[in-house]
């Protein structure tokens, strides 16, 4: 089974208060899931349409895991304490 990855590339931060309320309890619901975070931070570089903006890889053992993390009543909670306070785009990748 390929492992996955779930990315999340930070379009605006528009409330960082709301994005430390949903960092505080989002990262230990995705970890509890069987999350491995890799990448968490400011782009060093980006190029052609790229944006300076934060952006998170999470490992996972699976797209079904990844999935359930990001199904799960906990990071549903997460969720719900960011709010509109940051436009994101989030993909589930399948490794290979």
């Amino acid at each position: 089974m390929a492992k996955a990855y779930w990315v999340a590339a930070y379009r605006s931060v528009s409330n960082p208060d709301a994005l430390a309320a949903y960092a505080k309890i989002g990262g230990p619901a995705i970890i509890a899931a069987g999350g491995k975070f890799l990448v968490r931070g400011i782009p060093t570089a980006v190029y052609e349409a790229g944006q300076t903006e934060r952006t998170v890889v999470i490992e996972f053992e699976s797209v079904a895991q990844a999935q359930a993390a990001h199904d799960s009543a906990d990071y549903q909670a997460a969720l719900a304490l960011l709010g509109d306070g940051a436009v994101r785009d989030i993909r589930i990748v399948e490794g290979f």
